[in-house]
């Protein structure tokens, strides 16, 4: 009886946690991410992101920002991860959280960076949590409803086993296709050299945007209580494919132009 008892709260203790925590691309979505950004980091990025990360790579620290969420004292950063748009509704239509959201969040992470007078340690946290946001906002669920907390309260079945469609795009369907996040960089969308221009240079708004517009579709697309597997995988993960490759693009040209532009310090 007594082992019947740990294992049931080993069970709710381990369901717990994976609705607290699971709430982005998880680990291999963004280390697929990171991964992506290191390669196409300029040469003095190169030097200056490993100066400050003291040699730890982007897909190792990527991870870090949901990592400390277990520590209250970063409790503040919490709405840090996501924004909330409703499905007509702009960003800057938004009435805004006054605790900050992920554009917000973004844009004090590269203010920090582009800072002289801030500390290496400060610089290295931000710079954390910077590979962290970028990866997050090209999530669509990141942009979701505020009603449904972005897809966390509409419940659906995945493969038999229960879920919610914010893990769903958070984790489920990147896990699906069991490769490890080095293989899955590997063998994302390939793109000629202006597509990666274009992409590289959309402001951070339009990434918002993106995603709000994706969620849209995946609201309309995936029913309450829908039991989901091999179809839905099949209609969705080139998206995904393209979100983390965006997003890899992106945390690059950010870091390029903080480290390596003209007038950098």
């Amino acid at each position: 009886m007594r082992k019947q008892s740990i294992n049931i709260v080993l069970f709710f203790l381990t369901t717990f946690s994976q609705q607290v925590f699971a709430d982005d691309w998880g680990k291999t979505g963004h280390r697929v991410i990171g991964k992506i950004a290191q390669e196409h980091l300029t040469p003095k990025t190169t030097a200056a992101v490993d100066a400050l990360l003291d040699g730890m790579s982007l897909a190792f620290v990527s991870t870090y920002a949901d990592e400390i969420r277990s520590d209250s004292r970063y409790d503040y950063l919490d709405s840090w991860h996501y924004v909330n748009m409703d499905k007509d509704t702009r960003y800057l239509e938004t009435k805004k959280n006054p605790n900050g959201d992920i554009i917000t969040a973004m844009d004090h992470c590269v203010e920090v960076l582009n800072n002289p007078n801030k500390s290496k340690a400060d610089k290295a946290f931000y710079l954390k949590l910077l590979v962290h946001f970028i990866g997050d906002i090209h999530q669509p669920m990141h942009a979701g409803r505020k009603a449904d907390k972005g897809g966390n309260d509409i419940k659906l079945t995945w493969f038999g086993e229960p879920t919610n469609l914010h893990r769903l795009w958070d984790t489920d369907l990147i896990e699906h296709y069991n490769m490890s996040y080095t293989e899955l960089a590997a063998h994302l969308p390939k793109r000629s050299v202006e597509e990666k221009e274009n992409c590289m240079n959309a402001p951070r708004l339009d990434w918002a945007h993106e995603s709000q517009d994706l969620a849209n579709t995946i609201y309309a697309q995936t029913p309450i209580h829908a039991s989901l597997g091999y179809t839905y995988h099949y209609q969705y993960f080139d998206t995904v494919r393209v979100r983390l490759l965006d997003a890899g693009l992106r945390l690059a040209a950010t870091l390029n132009a903080i480290f390596d532009s003209a007038d950098a310090s």
